[in-house]
């Protein structure tokens, strides 16, 4: 059986003890127990004070422009390194001299080839007016032959009206002379019966016989006139028809040197293209030679060294970071957080080397953080499978330091949402993204 009246006897007896009663008169349990109170009460209190939500990521220092970054400088020919002319650590203007090579092609080694390229060129040139000089000689030896051939023609087509004419004017006559002809006979029949009649002597007779056989032989030359005259007239056609094939031969003739010599005329300028072309890339290859800085800044690394090295083209010579750039950082943020982050959101950065005290939940309490915006998000995945996120300098808030390098880490932090720290609490215990936030103007523009 359990002897219970002995324990409360026990604690009777207890009290009785003064070091019980020291003890239990100290006001140390009472200091603790308001102490613990505070404490509870205190942190009832923060569980219900605002929180930030953000959203965090690290990056690197980079500039805002993709000109101003550092660049290598290439070969766009193949050459041997013959002379340096900077160091690592140099600061160079745009256009100034970095490296001399030389050249390594066989097709180039000619020391003379933009001379001789240039005589070739002249050449041609010449050798091109010279058949348009030919070509504009035969144009007028053409106009030549047409207004000739007009000349003979007009000459021979008046020859034919002349035949024509001339045929008009011996049909008349042979048609007057047969008319004679039947005059004289009916005068020497008639003379011929008074003769018989005894009225008109032998003589009359006989003359009209004589006058008649004139008469007969007249018609006779007058008809051979008429063919004669009929003859040339078909000889005036046939001359028509000759002049026209003589004058077109020589016209299709002078046509075919004509065309020749446009043939070469413009072969000639297709050569001449192609020298003045080769002209300027032999020339623009000269200046190659000399590889000089794209734009001012400082040489940071010599990619290639030594004197007598042979490179091939687009190799990598030199490195140069521009001496002026507007300085931004690209951040590296999760898929899961894309979506919150906007073009024009404002965040705060905080740079490696850089002392810095920041408060995530509280960001007004943080310090040696700097304000920038968002610029650019990406919108394909990195390799490191985030996604990148460019952020400039914030024109209103505390500038940036100056002194910061390029390639340096930096940390950033994508301010969203206000909540309760319970909730917070509550959300990341269960692993809940942050609350879907969308930009103000957004929202305004949702609500019209």
């Amino acid at each position: 059986m359990l002897n219970i009246s002995n324990k409360t006897n026990i604690a009777e007896n207890i009290e009785r003890y003064s070091t019980f009663k020291s003890l239990s008169e100290r006001p140390h349990y009472r200091i603790l127990n308001k102490i613990i109170v505070a404490v509870s009460i205190l942190a009832v209190v923060i569980l219900f004070l605002p929180w930030t939500q953000n959203i965090s990521g690290s990056g690197a220092v980079t500039t805002l422009k993709p000109g101003q970054r550092p660049q290598t400088v290439h070969s766009a020919i193949a050459g041997r390194i013959e002379k340096w002319y900077v160091k690592e650590g140099d600061f160079v203007n745009k256009g100034d001299t970095i490296l001399f090579i030389s050249e390594t092609k066989e097709d180039y080694l000619d020391p003379n080839l933009v001379k001789n390229t240039q005589s070739q060129l002249k050449a041609k040139e010449m050798a091109g007016k010279s058949y348009g000089g030919k070509v504009t000689s035969l144009e007028a030896q053409i106009a030549a032959i047409q207004n000739e051939r007009q000349l003979k023609m007009q000459q021979a087509k008046n020859k034919i009206r002349q035949s024509t004419l001339k045929i008009k004017s011996d049909s008349m006559d042979l048609v007057a002379v047969r008319t004679q002809i039947k005059i004289a006979t009916t005068q020497f029949n008639r003379s011929l019966s008074l003769n018989k009649e005894g009225l008109k002597p032998m003589t009359d007779v006989e003359e009209k016989r004589l006058k008649l056989q004139e008469v007969e032989a007249k018609i006779i030359t007058q008809e051979n006139k008429l063919l004669a005259s009929e003859n040339e007239l078909l000889n005036a056609k046939v001359e028509v028809n000759r002049i026209m094939a003589e004058y077109s031969e020589k016209e299709q003739k002078a046509r075919s040197d004509q065309y020749t010599a446009l043939s070469s005329q413009y072969d000639t300028e297709a050569q001449v293209n192609k020298l003045q072309n080769q002209y300027a890339n032999y020339q623009i290859r000269n200046g190659m030679y000399y590889i000089k800085a794209p734009q001012s800044g400082y040489v940071n690394r010599a990619l290639q060294s030594g004197i007598g090295e042979t490179i091939k083209e687009g190799t990598q010579i030199v490195s140069i970071m521009p001496s002026k750039f507007d300085i931004a950082v690209e951040t590296f943020v999760n898929p899961t957080d894309l979506p919150l982050l906007h073009k024009g959101e404002k965040v705060r950065v905080w740079f490696d080397g850089w002392p810095t005290i920041v408060f995530s939940g509280w960001p007004n309490m943080s310090y040696g953080t700097y304000g920038g915006k968002i610029v650019a998000i990406e919108n394909f995945i990195s390799d490191n499978g985030k996604f990148r996120v460019l952020i400039a300098p914030d024109e209103n808030d505390v500038p940036w330091p100056t002194k910061i390098s390029i390639g340096s880490g930096a940390q950033t932090m994508a301010l969203l949402d206000n909540v309760p720290v319970w909730f917070e609490l509550w959300r990341t215990l269960n692993g809940f993204p942050p609350n879907y936030y969308q930009p103000k103007a957004n929202l305004q523009k949702d609500k019209k």
